[in-house]
């Protein structure tokens, strides 16, 4: 392999770990604060590119004003889940919370199907992200370099918000100890609202994203960039924003260079994220960046 092609798989590899890398940070920040895996963030994932798409094909909106839509209203949908799905089970046992978000993830995915259809749907893509970029023997596409430059941003706004504010304050504080937290006056509720508003928006971000790069639409879309992504949260170490973004890296350059360098195991890429799983749980449970903590019953 010569170094132009290298160079475009690690261009490749660094896109899709960003995609991987904004869905793992939404697996992360709710893990972080309730100790729950949101299993319908991979739903949140897939709605996000439709609710695009029809924005484009049925109210004719510009791409960019479809985008934005489809990051406000799902970061509403997110907070609408917890609302009626999560904060009525705060007191209760964590299986039942835990019961209740595959009860969620099965009713969108559903619901998507009725609604939507289980057709599969062609992406439009905006004509600036089609025309490839020739640098030297390296021809990428505008979307190789737009998918990690967005996803940098929203980044880099994330830990603004966390570090920075009063409600990453407050998102610290609750990721410590939420009875605590009650006690010293910080609105937890709107604070959990907020996580999950703000996860919802970086799984439409990274949903419409995905869409783009792989243009084809259907209800079940998000089930395997799910799966992979909370993987890349368990490897970073869940919990932690800054781990999430490195597991997503990691996994999307083994992911792309396995294919790269062994073209024959193409068809076994998803397997390897599983046996990185498994691995990580045998050596390293906690992950990365993880720390060991005590789950209260």
């Amino acid at each position: 392999m010569n170094s132009a092609m290298f160079i475009q798989h690690l261009l490749n590899s660094l896109t899709l770990g960003s995609l991987y890398a904004l869905i793992a940070i939404g697996y992360t920040m709710v893990y972080g604060i309730l100790r729950l895996i949101n299993f319908a963030h991979s739903e949140i994932f897939m709605l996000g590119a439709y609710f695009v798409f029809w924005g484009v094909t049925l109210f004719s909106l510009p791409w960019p004003l479809a985008m934005l839509l489809s990051v406000v209203f799902t970061a509403g949908l997110g907070i609408l889940v917890d609302r009626v799905a999560y904060r009525p089970l705060r007191d209760a046992p964590r299986i039942s919370a835990l019961i209740s978000a595959i009860g969620v993830s099965f009713f969108l995915q559903n619901v998507a199907i009725v609604f939507f259809q289980a057709i599969p749907r062609a992406v439009y893509r905006p004509a600036w992200l089609e025309n490839p970029i020739i640098l030297g023997e390296v021809r990428l596409l505008p979307l190789t370099l737009f998918v990690p430059a967005l996803s940098l941003l929203l980044m880099l706004g994330l830990v603004y918000v966390v570090y920075r504010t009063k409600t990453g304050l407050g998102m610290r504080a609750i990721s410590k100890d939420i009875e605590t937290s009650y006690l010293m006056g910080v609105p937890v509720n709107r604070i959990i609202a907020i996580t999950f508003g703000i996860g919802s928006a970086l799984a439409a971000a990274s949903g419409i994203m995905w869409a783009l790069r792989y243009p084809q639409l259907q209800p079940i879309m998000g089930g395997i960039p799910g799966f992979k992504a909370f993987i890349a949260a368990v490897f970073g170490g869940i919990g932690s924003i800054q781990g999430a973004v490195i597991g997503g890296l990691v996994l999307g350059f083994i992911e792309i260079m396995t294919v790269a360098f062994f073209p024959d195991l193409a068809g076994y890429r998803d397997a390897f994220a599983f046996i990185l799983l498994i691995a990580i749980l045998l050596y390293k449970p906690t992950g990365l960046l993880g720390a060991r903590q005590e789950d209260k019953v």
